[in-house]
């Protein structure tokens, strides 16, 4: 049995090789790869002994030669093939184990010049990667080191099974696919000017190719009738909801996934403990607080009509007197960073409440936005819409205020607030808030004076006051009456981004009512 390896990322490999030689299998490697296995004392043979020609160019042909690509692409089973191997003195490999020229590590570097790109395009690793998963009967090829131990197990019980070599096939085309698929993104992605090393790249290539792992199957999609499943990214961020480990309940729906999505990324604007309720895609309750326990509490009094069988998600560690407030309701699904387990004892009758646990990013609660979606998809007929994701952050710095009346340091604080959670609202969008917590929410409606009414009719289910809250509008009042709406409801500061050709009517209109208001400059439709 022979083997041949060749691998950029050494990671693993000379403890494997070693097993293989202990297995009996004959090694062939080539340059680097080679010497390191040399090296720590293992018989190897280079490729170039094999083939009878030395690398060239610079590495660039190595293993480009039909005394490897016919040890790879021969059947075992075909008399004929056997023949041709024989005829031309060529044995069979009949384990290859590659990984590529680190192309998508390399693009990623800042100042990446188009010459460094192109020289981590690999060309023989996988071509021979292609053939051996072709061939996937008669060789197994591996792609990553993380197949090394199962692939020993095999071979130390006797051999690889056909279900373990065409999951190897498979993974290995799944790789290639996610190379070539990076390096079509990279070179689509360039306005190629001649003189210039350092190319300008655009965020929406010629070309793109997205890549996606399937961690689930789900039960069905938004609807019974509709079949669906969960997948990640192919490098998905830290403190994303699709690294979550779910560590009780019934398995998530799609329905979960969407709204879960929805509270988690709302959470992460914050850096002080803060809850966040979602109900059907939009935040019913959001609010700040000491922990856990105060910010839960806070948002629950919003809406407590819509927070059942809701979408809680906590932004700090979640313990056990939290817990037993919740648990007093009825919870599709609670996520945070941490939970005491004291905290999970609680939930431990609750069978049905799915529980997440999601690892906060390396740099803690504050990198929380490094792991944002840089893009955003929409499906439409045989298409996609693309665009750069909304992530922009709201500074006091930048607020403008238009009116007589300045807001005071408690009602900026409140504006920016409201004007956080605004943006996770279906438009149009208007939110009261007052004392870092959300006190109406009025999402989604076609009229923004609607979703004002709404707002206001929500309070007044909750038993809450609307007086001397702030307010943020996601786009601008196209006439006074959303404003006279908010100000009659008890609003006494307005965000809003502005940009109306009714602004001074609008801006004389707060004036008259004796109201603050900033403009933000940024529109945040969610659609």
């Amino acid at each position: 049995m022979n083997a041949l390896i060749s691998v950029s990322d050494k990671t693993g490999i000379v403890e494997f090789a070693q097993a293989l030689h202990a297995l009996g299998i004959k090694l062939l490697s080539t340059g680097g790869t080679a010497k390191l296995l040399a090296d720590q004392g293992l018989p190897v043979t280079e490729v170039a002994e094999v083939t009878g020609f030395p690398e060239m160019l610079d590495g660039r042909v190595k293993t480009l030669h039909p005394k490897v690509h016919g040890g790879l692409l021969a059947r075992r089973d075909l008399p004929e093939h056997m023949a041709a191997l024989k005829a031309h003195a060529i044995d069979t490999i009949d384990l290859l184990v590659v990984n590529l020229y680190p192309f998508e590590a390399t693009v990623a570097k800042p100042g990446c010049t188009l010459e460094d790109a192109i020289e981590n395009i690999d060309i023989g690793g996988p071509a021979m990667v292609r053939s051996a998963a072709k061939n996937w009967k008669d060789v197994a090829v591996l792609t990553d080191a993380s197949q090394y131990a199962q692939v020993l197990t095999e071979l130390k019980d006797g051999g690889l099974t056909l279900k373990t070599k065409f999951a190897l096939s498979v993974a290995a085309f799944n790789r290639i696919s996610q190379y070539d698929g990076a390096i079509s993104n990279y070179l689509s992605s360039i306005a190629f000017e001649e003189g210039v090393s350092t190319p300008v790249r655009t965020p929406f290539p010629a070309q793109t190719n997205s890549q996606f792992i399937k961690l689930q199957d789900l039960r069905y999609g938004e609807n019974p009738h509709q079949s669906a499943a969960f997948y990640r990214d192919l490098y998905p961020a830290p403190g994303s909801l699709v690294t979550a480990v779910q560590l009780q309940g019934k398995e998530l729906s799609y329905n979960n996934i969407a709204d879960a999505d929805a509270a988690w990324e709302c959470v992460k604007s914050f850096e002080a403990p803060a809850c966040v309720i979602v109900k059907h895609a939009n935040p019913c309750g959001v609010a700040v607080g000491a922990d856990a326990l105060e910010a839960y509490s806070k948002a629950f009094q919003t809406d407590p009509t819509s927070a059942f069988g809701g979408i809680i998600a906590v932004n700090c560690q979640l313990d056990e007197r939290a817990a037993l407030q919740m648990s007093k309701q009825f919870i599709e699904v609670l996520m945070a960073p941490s939970f005491t387990p004291e905290a999970l004892a609680v939930f431990k009758s609750k069978v049905n409440v799915r529980i997440l646990q999601i690892a906060l990013p390396p740099g803690g609660v504050s990198d929380w936005d490094n792991g944002r979606n840089a893009m955003d998809i929409k499906r439409v007929g045989s298409g996609l819409l693309m665009q750069t994701a909304d992530n922009h952050i709201l500074k006091l710095a930048d607020l403008k205020v238009v009116t007589q009346l300045q807001p005071t340091p408690e009602q900026l604080q409140d504006l920016l607030f409201a004007w956080t959670i605004a943006k996770f609202v279906k438009s149009n969008a208007i939110v009261f808030c007052k004392g870092g917590m959300t006190m109406g929410v009025g999402a989604g409606q076609m009229s923004r004076l609607d979703s004002a009414r709404i707002a206001s009719i929500k309070a007044e289910h909750a038993g809450l006051s609307l007086k001397g809250t702030a307010v943020a509008s996601d786009a601008f009042f196209p006439f006074r009456d959303g404003l006279d709406v908010v100000v009659d409801a008890g609003a006494t500061c307005v965000i809003q981004p502005g940009g109306s050709m009714r602004d001074q009517e609008v801006i004389d209109a707060a004036d008259e009512r004796g109201v603050a208001m900033v403009y933000s400059g940024v529109r945040h439709f969610r659609h």
